[in-house]
């Protein structure tokens, strides 16, 4: 069965794993009228369609394989804290503002407005997995960088997810803003972790072979998300009116590469 799936039809069985998904998170969300259940099932569904690649192809590479590992971790850990981190707490309000602009029948134009939508950027952003799992070389020396820069960003992410829980849970931090551990650095540590998990696959993956080097799509595609889509743009578009002292924090800490803390002349 494997030596006759041909890689473009890997590919589609990838992206009908990610449509299937996402349908199934849209039914879910009709019934708990919660669209916000999308960002939990957005990392899963990019692995998802990795596993899909590695069963369907006769024999993946070990680069590929390290690097479904790796992504795996990133998924699991990413979407168990965004469901501890949303639990009881109703649809987000960046969903509900988008539901009361595509009234009447938001139930049913979610599923193409933001599931069907999720599902082929899931599928885009899953190119490196693929691309590493047809690499041509064995593992070798130029791996190393790759690998290295997705851990770290992996370990990155999930500790600054966590500074910032443990802020929140702090009846003496409400209403103050976050600017301790990582986020002193840069006002969103977690979204550069996940730049850093991207990017650190794809050089993984083009360590494999210049072939791989299409799958660039994938870092770049994450990229524009993380700082013009649903990222930092979204996040910081009303939280300075929301939070004034958000205006000082802004003044000197960079958004999105780390970076030394500013003065205010500077």
């Amino acid at each position: 069965m494997h030596e006759a799936t041909p890689l473009w039809a890997t590919a589609l069985a990838g992206l009908a794993f990610t449509l299937a998904g996402a349908v199934l998170a849209w039914l879910a969300s009709v019934v708990r009228r919660d669209v916000s259940l999308v960002d939990r099932f957005w990392a899963p569904l990019i692995v998802g369609a990795g596993w899909v690649y590695w069963a369907l192809l006769p024999a993946p590479s070990e680069r590929g394989l390290a690097m479904l590992l790796l992504a795996s971790l990133w998924a699991l850990r990413l979407a168990a804290f965004i469901t501890w981190r949303n639990w009881g707490h109703g649809e987000d309000r960046r969903y509900q503002a988008i539901r009361a602009r595509n009234q009447p029948g938001f139930a049913f134009k979610s599923l193409y407005l933001v599931f069907a939508l999720q599902a082929v950027l899931a599928w885009w952003v899953s190119a490196p997995l693929l691309a590493g799992m047809v690499a041509g070389k064995p593992l070798h020396g130029l791996d190393a960088p790759g690998l290295l820069l997705a851990a770290f960003g992996l370990v990155f992410e999930a500790v600054a997810d966590l500074q910032l829980a443990r802020f929140k849970a702090t009846a003496t931090h409400h209403g103050r803003v976050m600017d301790q551990g990582l986020w002193r650095y840069s006002r969103h540590p977690n979204y550069f972790g996940e730049f850093c998990v991207w990017w650190g696959l794809w050089l993984t993956a083009l360590a494999g072979g210049g072939a791989a080097a299409w799958s660039i799509v994938a870092p770049l595609l994450m990229t524009v998300l993380l700082l013009r889509v649903s990222g930092v743009r979204l996040l910081e578009q009303d939280i300075a009116a929301r939070r004034p002292a958000y205006r000082d924090y802004v003044a000197r800490t960079n958004a999105f590469f780390p970076g030394p803390v500013r003065s205010h002349a500077d």
